[in-house]
């Protein structure tokens, strides 16, 4: 079993933004153009905050656990990243058609150790729109061979020319050379 919690850094930079953000309200207090970078640094801390609250993540040999809901690799039919790798950003689809988004603020290393067992242990499901199979070298089924397609043959010059070139060719055989002085 692997635990990812969200990194501490994420708690501490919304501590820091916070502050700012009371220490910028009361600078409002006496210079109203103070108030605009409250405003941001408020806005700021609570999303980082937000982060910083996000459940643990387990990953077992039978499942995976968010917070206290419980999903087992079977029921996973797809996996789709975003842009997003460091906080981790990844949508799951499961087999009942419901959409779990799956936000983990760790640090690089752990994020991408997180996706890339998420992506391992899901053998049943597509990842980003390709089958578990084929990402991970499983053999795939080949195609049966092709039949070769014949090539066409085109006619490029008439029956009449075509028996012209044919008796010119049968002359020079018989002549053993084309100049007609030696």
């Amino acid at each position: 079993m692997m635990r990812f919690t969200p990194a501490r850094t994420y708690l501490t930079a919304s501590a820091v933004a916070l502050g700012l953000a009371v220490f910028s309200g009361w600078c409002a207090k006496t210079w109203l153009p103070a108030l605009i970078p409250a405003i941001l640094f408020l806005a700021s801390g609570v999303l980082v905050l937000y982060l910083a609250l996000q459940p643990v993540i387990e990953v077992k040999e039978n499942g995976l656990r968010i917070g206290k809901r419980s999903i087992a690799w079977k029921h996973i039919r797809r996996i789709d990243q975003t842009g997003w790798v460091s906080p981790l950003v990844v949508h799951l689809t499961l087999a009942d058609s419901t959409r779990v988004r799956i936000l983990y603020p760790g640090v690089l290393e752990s994020c991408n150790q997180l996706n890339r067992l998420l992506q391992q242990n899901a053998t049943e499901s597509l990842i980003n729109g390709v089958p578990y199979r084929q990402i991970w070298g499983e053999p795939v089924e080949p195609d049966p061979p092709r039949k070769p397609v014949p090539v066409p043959r085109y006619r490029l010059l008439t029956e009449e020319d075509e028996a012209e070139v044919e008796r010119l060719y049968q002359k020079l055989k018989t002549a053993g050379h084309m100049d007609p002085e030696k």
